[in-house]
């Protein structure tokens, strides 16, 4: 017999899923570099348990946190419970660690493919998450701007 108040948790299934996946993804940036225009905005919440960032970079971002990862990293590590980089700050070179729990979205512009990832009350001992957005880090030059895609007539293929 099953318990009629059990449920299948999917949001909590699917979040580990996509943090597979982008684990999986960061290993293979990690083996073969960045393809082609790819690049990564990943922010991540400074107060959980396990990030380690440069105490002036915690106070610069005392809540979250957003990284570039495009033109300039170095030594990224990817590990089971999370992943390190070194990223260039202005002159300063930096590492940080980010466990996977600590993500709060990751997107790559390149292929507009991104995810949220939502917070429970009992992820965050401060409370459930205020919905603000994460201050973007200054690591990178904006990347250029998207050009609209030429639409093509099939006609014109035609015999």
């Amino acid at each position: 017999m099953t318990d009629s108040s059990a449920t299948i948790d999917y949001g909590t299934l699917m979040h580990d899923a996509m943090r597979d996946l982008i684990k999986r993804v960061f290993l293979r940036v990690a083996e073969q570099g960045l393809p082609g225009d790819h690049h990564f905005f990943i922010s991540f919440d400074t107060n959980f348990d396990g990030v380690e960032i440069a105490a002036w970079l915690r106070d610069r971002y005392p809540d979250d946190m957003t990284i570039v990862l495009q033109h300039w990293y170095d030594n990224l590590d990817v590990r089971d419970d999370g992943f390190s980089v070194t990223l260039n700050f202005g002159d300063s070179q930096e590492t940080l660690t980010v466990p996977w729990a600590a993500m709060k979205t990751f997107v790559d512009p390149s292929v507009e493919f991104g995810f949220r990832f939502e917070r429970h009350e009992d992820d965050d001992p401060d409370g459930p998450d205020d919905g603000d957005e994460a201050p973007f880090a200054e690591l990178e030059e904006e990347p250029a701007p998207r050009q609209d895609a030429e639409v093509v007539s099939l006609d014109r293929f035609r015999k």
